[in-house]
């Protein structure tokens, strides 16, 4: 079975001196303020396409991640994750770095490691990021 999940932008104006609000269709919070100057500067109280890229490549690798450790019998109690997603005007996105640190009882450095990088191959994000380079920092707490 197939799910589709939704997010509608409406955006009034020109490129830069436009704005725009994106709804989430599962979130009854927002809607979240998007413009130019936030995403080509940078802001912290405007949402960004990547900002809302990074949401959806931190949660999809975070659920990998925790599929393929209890796959290999050392289910984690916990894994934080930020996708750190590049933006660079004129070129698009050219990046995204996933910093992950997880308590996982009875596993190895070298094991984590090792299926921390399967998980973030076998993410869907990241396979739907694949023109862009990936990157991998796995920490055990």
């Amino acid at each position: 079975m197939s799910v589709t999940s939704e997010a509608t932008t409406q955006w009034t104006g020109t490129l830069a001196q436009g704005s725009g609000e994106i709804a989430l269709e599962s979130s009854n919070q927002g809607p979240f303020a998007v413009n130019w100057k936030a995403r080509s500067e940078g802001s912290t109280s405007v949402t960004t396409p990547e900002e809302l890229l990074g949401a959806a490549h931190s949660s999809c690798f975070s659920m990998a991640l925790a599929h393929a450790l209890a796959e290999n019998g050392t289910p984690p109690e916990q894994i934080q994750t930020t996708a750190s997603v590049t933006f660079i005007p004129g070129t698009g996105i050219t990046g995204s770095h996933l910093n992950v640190q997880a308590t996982v009882p009875g596993i190895s450095a070298d094991d984590f490691a090792r299926i921390a990088a399967e998980a973030k191959t076998g993410c869907p994000v990241s396979a739907a990021l694949a023109g862009i380079e990936i990157t991998l920092e796995a920490t055990l707490a």
